[in-house]
């Protein structure tokens, strides 16, 4: 895994969320777009994730589709993802409780019931060919925002999460299934899918929690960045969700690029080093207690 330098979001990109907690890369970067993934179970999970883009950043192109548009992506020219788009500020991700369907993020990702009526969320913005340069989906991938059902961001407590009723049931798709009693144990590998500084959905892997004594969350060495904020975190065995990302180390720094100017490039650290990235238990969630 990659460590990143979390940069501001407002110099790096200006439509990601500056609520966005900084995330960073541990590791190698093990972060790969959905043309990259060969792994059956990572694929069907991500088709469960979802980015949250401003209405603002969807081009309607014909009845049916919509054009994801915002700024790209400025690293340095030998820095993964250079120039792809950057249209989501926070991830998201599908699940059921109760026989009803809920969005899931992080509680910083979504500050009020008219704020969270501002903002779409969008299954399938994700680079599916090496060649690809735009990305459109149809408008049946796209939701709304119907009701803010519950959310956290208390300093005292560390508690980050939302859970969001979407305006109709998504059903050409499955809920991901999540925890629901005790603990992930320190070492256990993990992954994350979601939307690192706004980008198309990246799945990284090859990570584990290093401590997880925190009744609210846990600290792993993910590769995530500002908009992965609400991203799933799975556990890489059973493929069930074990928390939600919310913050961690700064994500970008400055060095000098191949042609000797400045340039942007993620932080890296060790697998062991920096702070590491934290990770909302979503066992911690009282509204899935009930």
């Amino acid at each position: 895994m990659k460590l990143w330098t979390i940069f501001t979001a407002s110099v790096l990109l200006l439509n990601v969320n500056v609520n966005a907690m900084d995330k960073v890369v541990y590791g190698e970067d093990n972060r790969l777009d959905i043309f990259e993934v060969t792994n059956p179970l990572h694929l069907k999970l991500a088709k469960s994730t979802a980015g949250m883009v401003s209405t603002g950043n969807l081009q309607e192109i014909s009845s049916d589709t919509y054009k994801l548009t915002g700024s790209k992506l400025k690293v340095c020219s030998d820095e993964k993802f250079n120039g792809q788009v950057t249209s989501a500020s926070c991830s998201g991700f599908l699940v059921e409780h109760n026989d009803k369907q809920y969005m899931v993020t992080a509680g910083h990702c979504v500050t009020s019931q008219s704020a969270c009526k501002r903002t779409a969320w969008v299954f399938d913005f994700a680079k599916t060919s090496e060649n690809q340069t735009e990305y459109t989906v149809p408008k049946s991938s796209v939701y709304t925002c119907s009701k803010l059902v519950e959310r956290k961001l208390i300093s005292s407590t560390q508690d980050d999460y939302a859970v969001i009723e979407l305006d109709r049931v998504v059903t050409d798709r499955e809920a991901l299934t999540f925890r629901k009693s005790g603990d992930i144990q320190v070492g256990e590998e993990i992954l994350v899918i979601g939307h690192p500084t706004g980008l198309p959905t990246k799945v990284a892997d090859d990570a584990f929690v290093r401590t997880s004594s925190n009744d609210v969350y846990f600290v792993a060495n993910l590769d995530t960045f500002a908009g992965n904020s609400g991203s799933a975190v799975f556990n890489a065995t059973s493929g069930e969700v074990e928390g939600i990302l919310v913050r961690g180390h700064t994500d970008y720094t400055w060095r000098r690029g191949e042609d000797g100017k400045s340039c942007q490039a993620p932080v890296y650290c060790g697998m062991e080093e920096c702070r590491g990235e934290d990770v909302t238990k979503i066992t911690s969630i009282d509204f899935f207690r009930n």
